[in-house]
């Protein structure tokens, strides 16, 4: 693993490229030197109030033999669920299956080899800028890396910490990054909504640096150390020490300060995140409750703000164990980092699968003589025995 400071991002959008390839050079350059491997191609995470989810829905008629549903069936009705009117500044990120219906039957997972006339597809289709995504594209490529795919980052964040109970029932993942939040809601095993909030833990780190006259980096390393946003955890007697700016000297105050200037900003942050998920008339699906992730879901007091706010059980999404330095990935800081790493590893192994098949193949010899054990016993049977 490696990580950077984001300069030359601001709420998911680049808004410097040289700060921008210089942060992502860096970030790999770590992960290199850690792993003892070379780094050419990346799948990159994508995020920010540019990104809009819409669900859609295609028809088609059956046309393979005897009225069987083939993958090429299925291809075509997700083609023409993904015929929808976009504007000409946006592209299409992702186009995932929620469900199909086979002549009227509903709830079917895999249409494949069923018998059919008439078969559709809802989808849930996820949209970007163009412009923002070239923007990013353009940095990695110029620190001298290729893109192999944008995804989407809650999606990546959803792949490493949601379990497959959790998506049946329906879930609401809460990614809480530092210049927007993202959504997205999990209903029946798929996703049904997807959304950005333009508000993150740089605002909390612009607030405590008001409000206490800090420097930007101390607001931030006191936010990260001392912070609370639930304010029935935090003891009365409890002081935390500020540091000085320009020379003054630091400064003792409670900590029930910080959390009377944090707090406010995380509530606002959840009851918008509800506002938005209600408004587009989601709310129902959320049975399973609410995943944390990101930076701000270690926030201490996060869990409980959220609780309350949202009125369903919270928890803190990290990401699932897969060996390795266990400990030092299991944070939701690093939930959308393992997330693209296991989308990557799920869309590259059935195509290194295919193409050992191949190479072994065509290196099988034709016939295959006796090893060279067999001629050794033949050899010492006939010389001494």
């Amino acid at each position: 693993m490696g990580t950077a400071a984001s300069t030359g991002l601001r709420r998911g959008v680049v808004v410097n490229i040289e700060a921008t390839l210089a942060s992502v050079a860096a970030a790999i350059e770590a992960a290199e030197l850690m792993s003892g491997r070379e780094v050419k191609d990346c799948f990159v995470g994508v995020a920010g109030a540019n990104i809009e989810g819409i669900n859609s829905r295609g028809v088609v008629a059956v046309t393979g033999r005897g009225r069987e549903i083939t993958q090429a069936d299925v291809d075509r009705v997700i083609e023409a669920a993904r015929a929808v009117v976009i504007p000409m500044d946006r592209e299409v990120l992702h186009v995932i299956p929620q469900t199909f219906i086979v002549d009227d039957q509903k709830g079917i997972r895999n249409p494949l080899d069923m018998i059919g006339v008439r078969l559709e597809a809802e989808v849930h289709i996820i949209t970007g800028s163009v412009t923002t995504a070239q923007n990013l594209v353009k940095c990695v490529n110029r620190a001298g890396f290729k893109v192999e795919r944008l995804v989407l980052q809650s999606l990546a964040a959803a792949r490493a910490t949601l379990t497959s109970d959790e998506k049946e029932l329906g879930c609401l993942l809460v990614d809480l990054g530092a210049g927007t939040t993202d959504l997205l809601v999990y209903s029946d095993g798929a996703p049904y909504y997807s959304s950005a909030i333009p508000v993150g833990g740089s605002q909390v780190t612009n607030d405590l640096s008001i409000m206490l006259s800090l420097a930007m980096d101390a607001a931030e390393k006191l936010k990260r150390e001392s912070a609370s946003c639930w304010l029935e955890g935090v003891d009365p007697e409890e002081t935390v020490v500020v540091p000085g700016v320009g020379g003054r000297a630091p400064a003792e105050t409670s900590r029930r300060k910080l959390c009377t200037i944090v707090q406010p900003r995380m509530e606002e942050i959840f009851r918008m995140s509800r506002e938005r998920v209600e408004k587009m008339g989601h709310w129902r699906h959320i049975k399973g409750g609410i995943v944390l992730t990101g930076g701000g879901a270690l926030m201490q007091g996060a869990p409980e703000l959220a609780q309350e706010i949202f009125g369903l059980p919270v928890r803190v999404g990290n990401p699932i164990s897969l060996g390795g330095l266990v400990d030092e990935y299991r944070s939701p800081v690093f939930a959308t980092g393992v997330g693209l790493v296991m989308l990557g590893a799920e869309t590259i192994a059935p195509e290194q699968r295919r193409e050992g098949g191949r190479t072994e193949k065509q290196k099988a010899p034709r016939s295959p003589g006796p090893s060279s054990l067999g001629k050794l016993v033949d050899w010492l049977r006939k010389g001494f025995f």
